[in-house]
């Protein structure tokens, strides 16, 4: 009889430790693989482990805005189904998206799918060596103001118009993201998915969220890494020294398409970083749009838009590369 009463005891005993134990408040850091990146979030003195509520986020997501998953609402619409019904995620995403686009003129326009993928940055990586008449038939199909949204679902000028929200999803992940902690009271966190990266509050020992900003041309050397304080702030780089591809007669094609023009050649910016007290989602298109906007007309955006932050490389006229910046290190 004694030793059943301690058996019950120590069960008991187990239980309530192990309650107890899953109650402890502490930090949390997850890490994984999506939208064909990878992530690492890290959010502080927590009870759970939001890993689950975060698949299902990104499930979303991906379900709304990939064009990499075929039975997506986008890669539905862009294979001319005028009949889906679009959700929360694809309208704040549009909405973002023609805000913005009008905002920097043209410069961020998600409609150049079509030359994306022509030009083998795509999910189909077609690699075509376009003509001046081929890209100049392309062009018909590109301009956000061609596309709409009526009663839940997309209206376009031309079902041949292609959208791509890859220059803004993850950073409109990273928004989800965050808006999901500060719905679960949690004060302090950093996201960052792709390079992207957004922060609120203070990390461990009431220090700020710093981060080292890789200056691509010095990647392996410590002189490279700049200090970036991003406590309640967001942060985006575009860039196109990494994302390219050079043809068999050695003509090299970047991934930002210039929207007005259609080409996929380099303007004078090497890299652009965009840092702002706003949503990731917004400094991740307007990184995009800079690159495609070159140093100087993305200085006089700046003038009119002094908010945003920004650490830009550029090429000179002697082939130097200098840096302009608006934002102060740390």
């Amino acid at each position: 009889m004694k030793l059943i009463k301690i058996a019950v005891l120590f069960t008991i005993f187990t239980f309530l430790f192990a309650c107890n134990k899953e109650n402890i408040k502490k930090d949390h850091i997850l890490k994984g693989h999506v939208f064909g990146t990878t992530y690492s979030i890290t959010y502080l003195n927590s009870k759970h482990n939001f890993q689950e509520s975060l698949d299902s986020l990104f499930f979303l997501i991906n379900k709304s805005t990939s064009t990499y998953i075929p039975t997506s609402d986008i890669s539905k619409i862009n294979k001319g189904d005028s009949t889906v019904v679009v959700d929360a995620i694809f309208k704040e995403v549009f909405s973002k998206s023609k805000r913005i686009y009008k905002e920097t003129e043209g410069y961020f326009d998600p409609t150049v799918g079509n030359l994306v993928n022509a030009y083998g940055f795509g999910p189909n990586k077609e690699k075509i060596n376009l003509t001046d008449e081929q890209i100049k038939n392309y062009m018909q199909y590109v301009g956000l103001d061609k596309i709409n949204i009526k009663n839940e679902v997309v209206v376009k000028e031309d079902p041949k118009i292609y959208l791509d929200f890859n220059s803004i999803a993850k950073g409109f992940a990273i928004d989800v993201v965050a808006r999901f902690f500060d719905s679960k009271k949690i004060e302090n966190y950093l996201i960052e998915i792709g390079g992207e990266i957004r922060a609120k509050g203070l990390k461990k020992n009431k220090q700020p969220w710093l981060i080292k900003l890789v200056n691509p041309l010095k990647s392996e050397d410590n002189s490279g890494f700049i200090n970036i304080n991003l406590s309640d702030k967001s942060m985006a780089t575009s860039g196109n020294y990494r994302k390219f591809r050079i043809d068999e007669n050695g003509k090299k094609y970047v991934h930002t398409i210039n929207p007005k023009t259609g080409y996929a050649t380099e303007s004078n910016l090497l890299s652009a970083s965009v840092i702002a007290g706003i949503d990731c989602a917004d400094v991740d298109a307007y990184a995009t749009a800079f690159m495609a906007m070159g140093l100087e007309k993305t200085k006089l955006f700046l003038k009119e838009n002094n908010k945003i932050k920004v650490i830009l490389l550029y090429s000179d006229e002697n082939g130097e590369i200098e840096e302009y910046r608006t934002y102060s290190y740390e």
